[in-house]
């Protein structure tokens, strides 16, 4: 592991100016602390050295990271110098969801056979959407695609509402979860959208556009 590290900040130097992309942090440096009884002390080792080269690197690599839930990152990882910026991403507004409803439909098209549904169904869609991730609104649409190809019938707004309906959001199922993290999030992060309006699926007042 401690080899590997080299090699990887080795590489992303060796191609700098670069980004350097890490998806899903907590999972890889969520046990450093207990790792003197866990694994000899390797993941300590390896999370020293990623923040000591984070802290000191001189090479133009920008240093990207996500997580599902930050709260479980080392406190010496998100002090200033290392992230100097932690973003909260929330579920999508209205309009955010208006517009993945558009994209999602319209990835879907052929060469030769565009698909895409009007700002009228898009809006109607969103509505009855609220508390979706952009994960369950994509398949949200492409549960509709494989009734619509069952039936025989073209994609129209109608196969998606009935998708969306059948579909119970990851906000209700772990609604304390995730009002939990909003919770911690609201005085520690940066907000990526902008104005409050009301979630119906949570309670809770969050961000829009």
């Amino acid at each position: 592991s401690e080899e590997n590290m080299r090699r990887a900040i080795g590489m992303a130097e060796a191609v700098a100016p670069s980004i350097l992309w890490l998806a899903e942090l907590e999972k890889g440096l969520s046990g450093t602390q207990s790792s003197g009884s866990t694994d000899g002390g390797t993941s300590a080792r390896v999370f020293g050295s990623f923040i000591s080269w984070m802290q000191e690197k001189k090479s133009p690599v920008f240093v990207m990271a996500t997580a599902n839930d930050v709260s479980q990152l080392p406190p010496e990882l998100m002090r200033k110098g290392r992230f100097d910026e932690i973003f909260f991403v929330d579920l999508p507004t209205y309009p955010e969801r208006v517009d993945i409803f558009k994209i999602h439909v319209r990835k879907r098209s052929t060469a030769g056979h565009a698909r895409q549904i009007s700002d009228e169904h898009a809006r109607q869609l969103a509505e009855i959407s609220d508390g979706f991730s952009g994960a369950e609104i994509e398949q949200a649409v492409v549960s509709a695609m494989f009734d619509a190809f069952y039936k025989r019938e073209e994609l129209t707004a109608a196969h998606i509402h009935r998708a969306v309906t059948e579909t119970v959001p990851l906000a209700r199922t772990m609604k304390e979860k995730i009002a939990e993290l909003r919770l911690w999030c609201r005085s520690r992060a940066r907000p990526a959208s902008s104005a409050y309006t009301e979630t119906k699926v949570t309670g809770e007042r969050k961000l829009e556009l």
